[in-house]
């Protein structure tokens, strides 16, 4: 039997092929008007009622465009008809393959052939032969015509044609190796009882083959050799694309005159009377603040398109009103619209919306974000730092939607932050604002409040819930869960009201969630609540990214837990996570009693990290001069120190709320003159620019901050 095998190869000259793979409606669009069906009754002259079409109806005048099919169906039928004219072609090419390579086959004396491979020496018989080749491939333009043995590794030629030395051109003796299942392949051809395979390969290199082999046998039956065969079948891409080209200019003919036919017809039929009906329309654009009365609309078709002209005059008469009233409303919501959209951007830039927030700050990362429900919402966040060693943040939910509870939330944010940033306690802060509110609240509106103000140095946080959601909290290494603290009553809601604190401890790897009610509380459409459970699988879920990923995430789910519902409520979230900044800090009283507390603080870091004396002698002299400078002249009422070692350098830094003060600033002291003749002070500080590498000194956020570094 014979197959034939379609397949990609890639060759060395004359090497094997490897191969890689076998180749009726009633009528619609009438609103009942004065008892009325629309379809049953169209004022048009007079009121009269509209005549029905009694003639052709406008489906079997389409239904006559179906003519063009059969353009459509010989586009189609062509490629299947190239196909099979290749697949018969190929077939051809490779009965004629295999037919030279059985003749030669059958020709070649396999004795001699093994007597060639055992020797390597040519005789007569041999050249005999070879111009046998020769002749053959040269008379019927075979690519190649070659007898090789196959052995494990590569194939042994014993003959070529051609004249040894040119390109590609083997001679007795030369060997080649086997690509991809090459190897495979003949070997299967080398057997008395061979498969007699064809093998039909296309590629860039050695161009479009039918390459057949068949083996030689000696006087004992036992195949010696294999007669090969490559026939170059470029020609059946030839006449294939003769064959198209023939083929799409007749259909495209074909189709141009059915286009042009079918055009002429559905033009007379159908797109006059629709460009009457788009006329009619732009008329009726054009003067709507007219009198429409006088519109007519004449398409005498006798089909659905006189129907629709009909349709489209009763819709006028009902228009002419409507569309008075509408501009009157549509006027009035733009106005509207407008006032909203500036409400909503006044609303957005009230909220810290800058990420990173503190990009000079790496001892945490925040990020918050507000979905508003309607144009404005209700919900607020903030955070903000007290002075340098205070971070406060807030979440609150005011009572009620859109303007008046925006309007609310920027009164309370405004307070909020005021009262924050005069050093109250979080407990102190809640109730100074709930009496505040409770002045003149004669809306009877409330705000619920989460407020935390965070000690950044020691990860310490004091909190205060007055009426809101429970935070969540995540330990490194942990999972999120909920904190579940005492509330206090709602904002604005009694005044003389009191509230409890509680103190949170966030060490480094930890985060701490706030959110509003929008967020359990958001609704898919079958009125299912999202939960706090889903919330805290959601985080958990998220916990490896940033907090601005976690957040995106958490929001991410609610919409699709929500679905296409409509958002109920603000979606308000914010998240805070502690990093690791390297500096360890502590806050003192900027008193002269203090001043050995913070020699020691300094001293022990020092010491730890193996300073020497004389540095840490260095140190305590600056430490002693600026903080006695800060405890005597600032004004301040802390001062936080903080310290951190990296390269062999440490950095000293020190922080105070006390008045702006640069001591840089001091030009140093003439020290050629003497202690009568020079001015008095800035002696000090010209001795710790001595002792340190390097003075820098900055004021951030309300606070003196002096950093000395040295070396080590």
């Amino acid at each position: 039997g014979r197959r034939v095998v379609l397949c990609d190869r890639d060759r060395d000259r004359h090497g094997l092929p490897a191969l890689r793979g076998a180749a009726s409606v009633p009528h619609a669009g009438a609103l009942p008007r004065n008892g009325r069906p629309f379809a049953a009754s169209y004022p048009s002259d007079g009121g009269a009622d509209m005549k029905r079409a009694r003639s052709i109806r406008l489906q079997p005048k389409l239904l006559l465009g179906l003519v063009a099919m059969p353009a459509v169906l010989a586009a189609i039928l062509a490629p299947s008809i190239a196909q099979l004219y290749r697949a018969r072609m190929e077939e051809q090419y490779a009965s004629l393959a295999f037919g030279q390579a059985s003749v030669a086959a059958d020709l070649i004396d396999g004795d001699r052939v093994e007597q060639y491979y055992r020797t390597g020496e040519k005789d007569a018989y041999y050249e005999e032969i070879h111009r046998y080749l020769q002749d053959v491939r040269e008379k019927l333009g075979l690519k190649y015509f070659y007898v090789v043995v196959p052995e494990d590794e590569v194939m042994y030629y014993i003959w070529d044609a051609g004249v040894p030395g040119e390109d590609g051109v083997c001679d007795l003796g030369d060997t080649d190796a086997y690509y991809g299942g090459g190897n495979e392949l003949m070997h299967g051809a080398f057997a008395v009882d061979a498969e007699q395979t064809i093998l039909i390969t296309n590629n860039e290199e050695y161009g479009y083959l039918a390459s057949a082999y068949v083996a030689i046998l000696n006087k004992a039956g036992t195949p010696v050799a294999l007669a090969s065969v490559d026939i170059s079948m470029d020609m059946i891409d030839q006449q294939i694309r003769q064959f198209l080209g023939l083929t799409l200019c007749v259909v495209l003919a074909v189709l141009l005159l059915s286009i042009f036919a079918y055009y002429y017809y559905v033009r007379r039929i159908l797109i006059r009377p629709l460009r009457t009906l788009h006329h009619a329309a732009i008329g009726l654009v054009e003067n709507r603040m007219e009198d429409l009365s006088h519109f007519r609309v004449d398409v005498n078709t006798g089909d659905e398109l006189e129907e629709l002209a009909h349709s489209f005059q009763y819709m006028v008469s009902e228009l002419n009103e409507y569309i008075q009233n509408l501009s009157r409303v549509t006027a009035e919501k733009e106005r509207i619209g407008a006032e909203l959209d500036v409400a909503r951007h006044i609303q957005a830039s009230m909220l810290p919306c800058i990420f990173p927030a503190f990009p000079e700050r790496h001892e945490f990362d925040i990020y918050a974000s507000m979905t508003p429900a309607k144009e404005v919402g209700g919900d607020f966040y903030d955070f903000f730092l007290v002075d340098d060693d205070h971070l406060a943040l807030v979440m609150a939910d005011v009572s009620g939607k859109g303007v008046p509870a925006a309007l609310f939330m920027m009164i309370s944010k405004t307070l909020l932050k005021s009262a924050a940033q005069s050093g109250l306690s979080p407990k102190a802060v809640l109730e100074k604002v709930n009496d505040q509110l409770c002045e003149n609240n004669e809306a009877e509106m409330f705000v619920t409040v989460w407020l935390g103000i965070l000690e950044i140095s020691t990860g310490k946080m004091k909190c205060a819930n007055a009426g809101h959601e429970y935070p969540a909290i995540m330990h490194k290494g942990g999972s999120f869960e909920l904190f579940k603290d005492r509330h206090g009553f709602v904002l604005a809601g009694m005044e003389g009201a009191r509230y409890r604190e509680y103190e949170l401890e966030l060490d480094a790897g930890d985060r701490l969630v706030v959110y509003t009610d929008g967020v359990p509380e958001a609704t898919n459409a079958s009125n299912t609540l999202y939960g706090t459970d889903r919330m805290l699988r959601a985080l958990n879920a998220a916990e490896g990214g940033s907090c601005r990923q976690l957040l995106e995430a958490l929001h991410r789910d609610v919409d699709e837990f929500a679905g296409g519902a409509d958002q109920f409520d603000d979606i308000t979230m914010l998240c805070i996570e502690m990093k690791s900044s390297g500096m360890k800090k502590i806050n003192l009283a900027p008193t002269l009693e203090q001043l050995p507390q913070a020699t020691d603080f300094f001293e022990g870091i020092l010491a730890e990290a193996g300073a020497s004396m004389k540095a840490i002698a260095q140190v305590n002299v600056a430490v002693d001069e600026i903080f006695s400078n800060i405890a005597r002249y600032s004004g301040a009422t802390g001062v936080v120190l903080g310290c951190s070692l990296k390269d062999g350098r440490a950095t000293l830094r020190f922080s105070d709320n006390g008045r702006p003060y640069d001591p840089t600033e001091k030009p140093d002291p003439d020290t050629t003159q003497s202690a009568e003749e020079r001015e008095v002070g800035g002696l000090g500080i010209f001795m710790v620019k001595k002792l340190m590498d390097e003075v820098t000194y900055e004021y951030a956020d309300g606070s003196n901050i002096l950093t000395l570094v040295k070396s080590l």
